[in-house]
């Protein structure tokens, strides 16, 4: 790779790191840098799971005092549920061709850049009418059906995640983030080993990515607390999905 390429790859690995700790959104940045320096598109998206991987990570350490049990499920059974869930997306991804992969791809930068543009809405629908009203199965069904979607493609996950734990019964807003964070590095470590497996990951932009996205994980856990309009960030982040979108469906 040229100096460019790398620079550009660090980049955005510290820059996705830090959007998916504060708000997410990282794969509109990681992905599209994967494909723009040559990786083909189902490994492209392969990488950029697991190179998302250790900003989850470090995200989720930055917030492990606000983590605990809401709802009917326990940590470990959310867990559990994350890692199966997203083996099958992986299994999905694996089995897609690349030129069908490249032609899903811009509907679902669409379908996450909406998400995220109505996570909110979203999310304070989920925390009113979800709380203490849904139970251990339907709340499985809804944790495996996003991680499913978290294993094909990454992109979007975070707010998934949030609106899911709104609807299944959380209201630590702290302890929602914390928790997507690891279950975002639970379903992107079973996913990306399937990945692995299947001889799909780029290694050289992938460690160029996953150094610099632990450090953006880290640093947008510490500064989530400080940023206070957030619905600015938010705009930012959607208005960088839609060109991402909109380049991939004229490219």
């Amino acid at each position: 790779m040229s100096v460019a390429e790398t620079l550009l790859l660090a980049a955005a690995g510290l820059a996705a790191g830090m959007l998916n700790a504060v708000a997410g959104g990282g794969t509109f940045l990681s992905l599209p840098a994967l494909i723009h320096i040559g990786v083909p598109p189902v490994a492209a998206n392969a990488t950029a799971t697991l190179t998302a991987l250790t900003g989850y990570l470090s995200s989720a350490w930055g917030f492990r005092h606000d983590m605990r049990a809401e709802g009917r499920l326990s940590l470990r059974a959310i867990a559990l549920i994350g890692a199966l869930g997203s083996l099958l997306g992986a299994v999905l991804l694996i089995v897609t061709p690349g030129e069908t992969f490249l032609w899903v791809v811009p509907w679902l930068l669409l379908l996450a850049t909406l998400m995220f543009a109505f996570g909110p809405r979203l999310l304070r629908l989920t925390r009113r009418h979800g709380a203490g009203q849904v139970g251990a199965v339907a709340s499985a069904v809804a944790l495996t059906a996003v991680s499913i979607y978290g294993g094909y493609f990454n992109g979007g996950l975070g707010i998934m995640l949030l609106a899911i734990f709104g609807f299944i019964g959380y209201v630590n807003l702290h302890g929602m983030n914390g928790l997507k964070s690891l279950l975002s590095a639970v379903v992107s470590l079973a996913s990306a080993a399937m990945f692995i497996s299947a001889g799909l990951i780029a290694w050289e932009p992938a460690l160029i990515m996953a150094i610099s996205a632990t450090v953006g994980g880290y640093l947008g856990a510490r500064l989530s607390r400080r940023i206070h309009r957030t619905d600015l960030l938010r705009h930012f982040v959607t208005a960088i999905g839609l060109g991402m979108t909109l380049l991939f469906f004229l490219g």
